[in-house]
């Protein structure tokens, strides 16, 4: 008698974890009420920026009327010049990367594999594939506009600078990049904008033609 309680009572704990590791399971199994919030919350920001891809002179104009606002806020306070000069160098570096070729045509000169640039006029046409899409631009740039803003709302990041060393040495920064952007394109020949697929025409068919 003895012995079959203790093999009774030996198996009662192994039951209780095994019930106990399916409820835990089902417990954390499911996602949390936070979890789901913000899946959601992605999933209409998507649905939103998906629809807003064919406008693109409105998407641009909205991003240029958020600059306004920022322009205008940091004058109004008379602050945040180290917030803009950084917002300002994020939106040069996603220029030069919107004007870059995807494939630098500096890497592909000792190699032959893949497609390169067209250099001549009766080559076959080739699209201009950026480094940066226009969408992803927009995107980045927005979403640049966008925590700037913030931070002005922040007197932490409102660090004390003289403001026009700032803008000389934006603009310094800015023609020595744009005069090396454009010495890339003139050297390897290409042109950073793609209007549409070439057309050729053919030779015009002269002849008669003749009913059957």
């Amino acid at each position: 008698m003895v012995s079959v309680l203790n093999r009774s009572l030996r198996w009662i704990p192994a039951a209780t974890m095994s019930e106990g590791d399916s409820i835990g399971e089902s417990v954390h199994g499911k996602p949390s009420v936070v979890y789901r919030f913000f899946s959601r919350l992605g999933q209409i920001y998507q649905s939103w920026l998906d629809k807003s891809t064919p406008y693109t002179a409105v998407r641009w104009i909205v991003t240029l009327g958020l600059s306004f606002i920022y322009m205008i806020r940091v004058y109004l306070l008379q602050g945040w010049y180290i917030v803009t000069y950084a917002l300002g160098i994020y939106h040069l570096n996603l220029f030069i990367a919107f004007l870059s070729p995807k494939v630098d045509p500096s890497l592909m000169e000792d190699s032959d594999d893949g497609p390169s640039l067209p250099t001549r006029q009766n080559e076959e046409f080739r699209p201009f594939i950026r480094r940066l899409p226009e969408f992803k631009f927009w995107h980045s740039a927005t979403k640049g506009i966008l925590v700037a803003m913030a931070c002005t709302f922040f007197e932490a990041f409102n660090v004390p600078v003289f403001w026009p060393i700032l803008v000389m040495y934006f603009i310094m920064l800015f023609c020595i990049t744009m005069k090396r952007q454009i010495k890339h394109m003139i050297k390897y020949r290409y042109i950073p904008f793609t209007h549409g697929k070439r057309k050729y025409k053919g030779k015009e068919d002269v002849g008669k033609t003749f009913a059957s």
